[in-house]
């Protein structure tokens, strides 16, 4: 997939988490999903989504433990 096509989508789920917050974790894991496929393009990954994606690994282990 074209990286801006991945790039459009990064925006759309973050639309959606901020407009649907009870789909959060299926949006979370879909996010998740785009930036492993820019890691997979051997694209680098804007620092800010990079924070993200820590943020959520870390509300996700703290809802686990």
């Amino acid at each position: 997939m074209a990286l801006e096509a991945i790039k459009a989508q990064i925006d759309l789920l973050l639309q959606e988490m901020i407009n649907q917050p009870g789909d959060e974790h299926e949006i979370q894991e879909q996010l998740r999903e785009k930036l492993r496929e820019l890691r997979a393009m051997g694209l680098p990954l804007p620092a800010d989504l990079v924070e993200l994606e820590k943020r959520l690994d870390d509300d996700l282990d703290a809802e686990e433990a």
